[in-house]
């Protein structure tokens, strides 16, 4: 990706997908939308979407300058009715456990892509968000969601243990009585109850109104220093697996390299005492 101009990064992006659609909502925007794209199949997620859509979408998205935030939501009336129901049977009929193993483990890696890319996510949820939604939403930096949300564990009555993600990272959101109550019983969990328990932050009563909430969201650290707001979310993420002490170890030596000569920390310095608002020039 690093030597594609951005004109080409653009041109692959509009080139589509078999199962989202990538949107620059305006030409200017520093948004840019994900949208699980399969409303006919409640946006079940099928092989491709794990072993090429998602991972080649985020990987454009990464080099891109112009994306400084993304926004990951659903065509249709339903979030995500969890994995495709045909695609999990092929998976599971791999001639050999060394094959599935390594299909688990590419499905794994697409959705740790949402985790690891240095742009901040939210997911904008409505409707239902089951099974392998969840994984999704669990590795996304924020979520929100409309009053008619659910959510729901579903993989234990599929007879097998999630294993996108959602039992690694449900207990760091949610506490580890709620995700192991919601993995065992596969049991639905509106919307406020999702928020009294940390797996969304704010809930909203209809869809448009969330939308628009979350593009303003969006927008508004996407006018941050991508130093800052990249960095962030480094350091909150390898911090998850450290001490404390370890953990502030790590800032500190990411900050020494990162805030030395930083521009984005002199416009910020001096926006602060002429009382203006700052404008960053970083870029990844």
């Amino acid at each position: 990706m690093a030597s594609m101009t951005e004109a080409e990064i653009e041109a692959e992006l509009q080139k589509g997908f078999s199962t989202i659609e990538v949107v620059r909502k305006h030409p200017s925007s520093p948004v840019y939308h994900i949208y699980l794209n399969s409303p006919s199949h409640r946006n079940a997620l099928p092989l491709p979407f794990f072993l090429f859509d998602l991972p080649r979408a985020l990987s454009l998205l990464d080099a891109l300058p112009s994306a400084r935030s993304i926004v990951l939501s659903a065509r249709g009336p339903h979030f995500c009715s969890g994995i495709h129901l045909p695609s999990l049977s092929s998976a599971i009929s791999l001639r050999t456990p060394h094959a599935l193993h390594r299909n688990i483990l590419s499905m794994q890696s697409a959705i740790t892509s949402l985790e690891t890319l240095r742009k901040p996510v939210i997911a904008s949820i409505h409707g239902a968000c089951i099974g392998a939604g969840v994984d999704l939403v669990s590795a996304c930096d924020i979520r929100y969601c409309t009053s008619s949300s659910f959510f729901s564990v579903k993989e234990v009555d599929l007879a097998l243990a999630a294993d996108l993600g959602t039992l690694q990272r449900l207990p760091r959101i949610v506490g580890y009585g709620n995700a192991i109550e919601m993995a065992l019983t596969g049991r639905r969990v509106g919307a406020e109850e999702a928020r009294g328990m940390g797996l969304v932050t704010r809930v909203w009563e209809g869809r448009e109104e969330m939308e628009r909430e979350v593009d303003a969201v969006a927008r508004e650290m996407a006018e941050k220093s991508v130093d800052a707001v990249s960095g962030t979310k480094a350091v909150m993420l390898r911090s998850r697996d450290l001490s404390v002490g370890e953990g502030l170890e790590y800032v500190a030596t990411w900050n020494t390299a990162m805030l030395r000569g930083s521009e984005d920390l002199e416009e910020a310095v001096k926006a602060q005492m002429e009382k203006r608002k700052p404008v960053f020039k970083s870029k990844i």
